[in-house]
């Protein structure tokens, strides 16, 4: 079976489970494995035979398989994409889901794990990793998911989750081959989703945990191979077109945003780390009342009055009743009205999923009942969460006007944790957002929502995607100062790409220096809303800002 299309050309080979895809003019991209592992915790999942039959642009495998009754994929050549899917039957908890790749053991010949293979020389992943790099060889590992922190190996927490949508190229890097991930956000039951390469080759995993539970047919998400793009940005656009046509995504629309949302903001997270540094307590320690009206009082002396100011952590006693702490706020309802008289909104920082001050029994668990996170599959940790944020947003509680959303890289993990309800990975992420969203919303329709979550499934739960920081201050070795504008360019891409109908949080934390800091300032107006996080002070290295650095910030306040 030979198809050829104005993009690309794919050969399936005699054996019925590879296939090559190649440019027009033959050049060779990628042999398609057609086999796929669905691992369970029960056991491995193993080919021991299979037949492959065409039926017009559609080649199909099925597959003996020693852990499930029945299994296959099929591979459907369109004319501008290839679609993969993949699919079992039986019963089983899914552990590893192995995609392009799968174990082989037949009667006779090579057994083992066979990848595919690539010639592509260069990835391209979504997810932001080492800010002193956009783009990797195709010879590393990228992962996209809801889990990750700044500890060696898990730096991939800055979008959780970006787009589910990979790209390919050559050394030209003219033109991009897409490998995206497409289904209903209800159905990204994994945490995360790992490109896993080899020796010019690669598969891709995603990883369940043992919360999917298969009983019946089961099919993975599509995996949409798009051969032809000019960017990867082009790709990421696309999939927000395919998922929206799928009904997995809402359509880009027109929003109604007051006006208020996209001028200037201050977050005091960098003016309390600046406090840390002077050996004045731990940053959250710094977040008072007496804080942020001095920080507020120093831009004010320079003729810098925010739109928008962002209470960051830890405003609150716990995490999760998220009661302010009286003894760094004494009447925090009484300073957001002050702030409202002089025209300003006020949101507050919001940590995802940590479980401080809530009952054992209205989160997600470990065995011994210890609790790890929120639990959004418990109906009554939902309406305890809806009620905290009527108390945050509403005009009989506190009135702010929307939240900050951090930490939504905490999403459990673990195949031992146990929730209430059905739900894990990216979709249990969701649930949580859906149900902050809606309650923040209820409370007041205008309210500002920023998450760092730019999935284009997530388009029904933020308002603006924020950046996030600049730096992995965790990492060893030199901060990677000139990377701070290319890295922060290259983020605000993806996120105009996959949400064009979301605004932007341009973030400002943490700068490796002043000269940098200035660099980023210049740049922002064209990324998206102007954000501050100091007053006085950069806090990595102390330096002092000038009255040219105000000067500055006025004239990128004045044209925003």
């Amino acid at each position: 079976m030979i198809v050829e299309r104005s993009a690309y050309r794919l050969e399936l080979d005699r054996d019925g489970r590879r296939a090559v895809l190649s440019s027009p003019a033959g050049d060779h991209w990628l042999t398609l494995n057609l086999l796929a592992a669905f691992d369970t915790l029960e056991g491995l999942d193993e080919t021991l035979a299979f037949t492959s039959t065409t039926a017009g642009d559609t080649v199909t495998v099925e597959r003996e398989s020693t852990r499930w009754g029945r299994a296959g994929m099929s591979l459907a050549c369109g004319e501008a994409a290839l679609e993969v899917r993949a699919w079992v039957e039986g019963t089983g908890r899914l552990a590893d889901v192995h995609l392009l790749g799968g174990r082989l053991a037949p009667a006779a010949g090579a057994t083992g794990f066979f990848p595919s293979g690539r010639s592509l020389t260069t990835l391209f992943s979504p997810n932001p990793g080492d800010p002193a790099r956009l783009v990797r060889s195709a010879a590393e590992v990228a992962v996209i998911g809801v889990s990750g922190d700044g500890q060696l190996g898990r730096g991939h927490w800055f979008f959780t989750p970006a787009p589910l949508q990979l790209a390919l190229t050559d050394d030209l890097q003219d033109r991009w081959l897409g490998l995206g991930i497409e289904a209903p956000v209800a159905e990204l039951t994994f945490v995360q989703a790992v490109y896993r390469p080899g020796d010019r080759a690669f598969h891709l995993v995603l990883e369940h945990e043992g919360h999917t539970v298969v009983e019946g047919r089961y099919d993975a998400p599509a995996l949409v191979l798009s051969p032809g793009l000019a960017s990867p940005y082009e790709g990421i656009a696309k999939q927000r077109r395919d998922l929206a046509a799928r009904g997995a995504a809402p359509p880009v629309r027109e929003r109604d945003a007051p006006a208020w949302w996209s001028r200037p903001m201050f977050c005091g997270w960098g003016a309390q780390c600046h406090l840390a540094s002077l050996g004045l307590g731990p940053a959250p320690a710094l977040a008072t009342q007496e804080n942020y009206d001095r920080f507020l009082g120093a831009l004010d002396e320079h003729g810098l009055v925010p739109a928008t100011v962002v209470i960051d952590d830890k405003w609150q006693s716990t995490y999760g009743a998220n009661e302010p702490d009286a003894a760094k706020w004494p009447d925090l309802k009484r300073w957001i009205a002050g702030r409202h008289e002089r025209g300003q909104h006020v949101l507050l920082w919001w940590k995802a999923w940590d479980p401080e001050g809530l009952p054992d029994e209205l989160c997600i668990r470990r065995p011994d009942g210890g609790p790890v996170a929120f639990d959004p599959t418990n109906p009554r940790a939902r309406a305890l969460l809806t009620a905290v944020m009527h108390e945050l947003c509403g005009a009989d509680g506190l009135d702010a006007d929307g939240l900050k959303i951090d930490f939504t890289a905490r999403t459990p993990s673990g195949s031992l944790l146990r929730t209430q309800g059905r739900g894990w990975g990216i979709a249990l992420l969701h649930q949580l957002l859906e149900v902050v969203y809606a309650g923040v919303k209820e409370s007041k329709p205008d309210a500002l929502v920023i998450t760092q979550t730019p999935h284009p499934s997530f388009a029904d739960v933020t308002d603006m995607v924020r950046l996030n920081d600049m730096l992995r201050l965790d990492d060893p070795g030199p901060v990677p100062a000139a990377a701070v504008v290319p890295q922060m360019r290259y983020r605000a891409a993806v996120a105009h790409a996959a949400l064009p109908d979301v605004l932007v949080d341009t973030d400002d934390w943490c700068a490796p220096d002043r000269e940098t800091w200035r660099a980023y300032l210049e740049a922002k107006h064209e990324l998206g809303v102007q954000s501050l996080y100091y007053a006085t002070h950069l806090d990595l290295t102390g330096e002092a800002l000038g009255e040219d650095d105000y000067a500055a910030l006025r004239r990128a306040w004045g044209a925003a």
